[in-house]
C-alpha cells in the first residue's frame, strides 16, 4: 500500500503560502508517478469503467460499493457493465492493480477518492443527493491532507460548495490547502461503441484553483483530454446543460410528432429531409418518452436551483411535461391501431419489443417501456416482453418474457409495440404477423403495412 503524503511542516523563513505550494506539488508528483493509491466510490455505470480506466493507466485502485455482490464479482474478475469487459476486470485484478470493498476505511490508503454515486429524484421532483451525502460521510472520517475528494455524480450548482465542503471542514482541515475538492461530470454514454471514460473530454472544476490544479493532475495521466473552468459550481452547470439541451430539443421534435400525427404527416420523413440542411439544424428524434439516468432526471435538478434564487425554468418545465406524456400518447396509439382491428386493448395479448432505455444496452433505468407496460395492462391488457439485452424485469407482475423470436412464439399477439430497437432484432419479421404493430423508433423505415402505424 502507498502512504499517505505526509504533514507538511514549515521549515524556518517559510510561509504557509509556501507549504500550501508544496503540497500541490507532492500530490500532482504522487499522480504524474502514478505512486498514488486511487479510491472510487460506487462501482455502477460510472465508477466501474472509471476504476478500469484508472487501472489501465498503472494506478493501484480501490473501489467500494454497499452491494457485496458487486465487490465479489470485480475481485473474481468478473465485469456486469456492458462496457466494460470482463477480461479488463480480470487482468487487472490479478496485476493486483483492482480491489473492491464495501469498508470505506480503505480510503485511509488513497491519495484520491472519486464519488460516483446515483442522485436519483425524489416524489416532487426534488433532488436526492443522500447517496453523496452517505459517500462523503465515509470519506470524513478517512480524510487526511494532501487528499483529493472528487464528485462525478450529476448534482446542483453548488453541492460541492454548499454540502460536500462542510462535512469534510468538520474535522479542521481547510480546502486548498489541507486537502482538494473538486467535481469532474461524468458523461457516460453506455453502449456507445466510439466515445467511453477515456476518450471523452473530461471538464474539471475545483473549490480553489490548488483543488483544481490537482483533479486535472490526476486526470491528466487517465483520460485523452481535460478542459478546466474557472470554479465547480461551473463544472456541475456543464453537465445540467449538456442533458437539459437534450431534453428540450427532444420535447420539441416530440410535440412535432404530435402535430404530424394530427396532420398526417410522416414526421421520420420530415426530420429526415430537414437534416440535409448543413447549418442551422441539427436533428433530434421522436420516441415513446426518455429514458436513462440523465435526460428525464439531469434538467430537474436544474430548474430546482433555479427556484432557490427566484427564476423560472419555463422552458425546461414544458419540457418535461411533453416527454412525460409521450408515454400516455403511445398507449393512445395502441388503442387506436387495435380498434382499427375492431379490438380493445382490454382482453388484448400485447407484446413490448425492447425493455432497455435506448438500443443494445441493457440498462432499464427510467425506461419508457415500462410505464407504457403498465398502463397498458390496467386497461386490462396481457402484457408480455422481447429484449435480447434484459435478463429479467422487477417490480412487473403478471408480465412474461418471451425468449423466442420467430413466427410461432410472435403470432399469438393482437399488437406489437416496438419500443427500444435493438440491433440484433430483425423486425421487418413482425410485418408478416397478423397483429398491429405501433413502431415508435422508426425501426421499419422503408416499410408499409396495412397494420404499421408509427409514431
Amino acid at each position: 500500500m502507498h502512504d499517505k503524503l505526509p504533514a507538511y511542516r514549515l521549515r524556518e523563513g517559510e510561509t504557509s503560502l509556501d507549504r500550501e505550494g508544496m503540497r500541490t506539488v507532492k500530490i500532482c508528483e504522487a499522480f504524474q508517478s502514478k505512486q498514488a493509491t486511487l479510491g472510487v466510490i460506487g462501482l455502477g455505470y460510472v465508477g466501474l469503467p472509471l476504476a478500469v480506466e484508472y487501472g489501465k493507466a498503472g494506478f493501484k485502485v480501490i473501489g467500494i460499493d454497499v452491494d457485496q455482490h458487486k465487490v465479489d464479482q470485480i475481485n473474481a474478475g468478473i465485469s456486469y457493465i456492458i462496457d466494460v469487459p470482463s477480461e479488463d476486470v480480470a487482468e487487472l485484478v490479478n496485476a493486483g492493480l483492482l480491489t473492491a470493498t464495501t469498508e470505506s476505511t480503505a480510503l485511509r490508503d488513497c491519495q484520491s477518492v472519486n464519488i460516483c454515486v446515483p442522485t436519483p429524484l425524489g416524489k416532487t421532483k426534488d433532488p436526492d443527493i443522500s447517496y453523496i451525502q452517505s459517500a462523503v460521510s465515509a470519506i470524513a472520517p478517512n480524510l487526511h491532507e494532501g487528499m483529493l475528494v472528487v464528485l462525478e455524480s450529476t448534482t446542483y450548482p453548488g453541492t460541492c460548495e454548499e454540502v460536500i465542503l462542510p462535512m469534510l471542514a468538520e474535522g479542521g482541515l481547510e480546502v486548498g490547502k489541507d486537502f482538494y475538492l473538486a467535481f469532474s461530470p461524468e458523461r457516460v454514454d453506455p453502449g456507445n461503441p466510439v466515445y467511453q471514460t477515456k476518450n471523452i473530454p473530461k471538464v474539471v472544476g475545483g473549490m480553489t484553483p490548488a483543488c483544481c490544479k490537482a483533479a486535472a493532475s490526476l486526470y491528466e495521466q487517465v483520460m485523452d483530454s481535460v478542459v478546466l473552468v474557472s470554479s465547480a459550481r461551473v463544472a456541475e452547470t456543464v453537465k445540467l446543460l449538456e442533458n437539459t439541451f437534450r431534453s428540450v430539443n427532444i420535447a420539441l421534435v416530440n410535440e412535432i410528432a404530435l402535430m404530424c400525427h394530427s396532420l398526417d404527416i410522416n414526421v421520420w420523413e420530415v426530420i429526415e429531409a430537414a437534416a440535409t440542411k448543413p447549418f442551422g439544424f441539427m436533428p433530434f428524434y421522436p420516441g415513446p418518452g426518455l429514458g436513462g439516468h440523465c435526460i428525464p432526471i439531469d434538467p430537474f435538478y436544474l430548474s430546482w436551483k433555479a427556484k432557490q434564487v427566484g427564476q423560472e425554468a419555463r422552458f425546461i418545465e414544458l419540457a418535461g411535461q411533453v416527454n412525460g406524456n409521450m408515454p400516455r400518447h403511445v398507449v393512445g396509439l395502441v388503442g387506436d391501431a387495435l380498434n382499427d382491428r375492431s379490438r380493445a386493448v382490454k382482453g388484448s395479448r400485447i407484446l413490448i419489443v425492447g425493455v432497455a432505455y435506448k438500443p443494445n444496452i441493457d440498462d432499464v433505468r427510467e425506461s419508457p417501456a415500462l410505464d407504457i407496460m403498465r398502463m397498458l395492462q390496467l386497461k386490462g391488457a396481457t402484457i408480455d416482453w422481447y429484449d435480447p439485452h434484459v435478463p429479467a424485469l422487477s417490480g412487473m407482475e403478471g408480465m412474461a418474457k418471451v425468449d423466442a423470436w420467430n413466427e410461432t412464439a410472435l403470432g399469438i399477439y393482437d399488437a406489437v409495440v416496438i419500443i427500444t430497437p435493438h440491433k440484433v432484432v430483425d423486425h421487418t419479421m413482425l410485418l408478416e404477423l397478423d397483429a398491429a404493430i405501433v413502431d415508435t423508433r422508426n425501426a421499419l423505415k422503408g416499410h408499409t403495412a396495412d397494420n404499421l402505424s408509427r409514431l
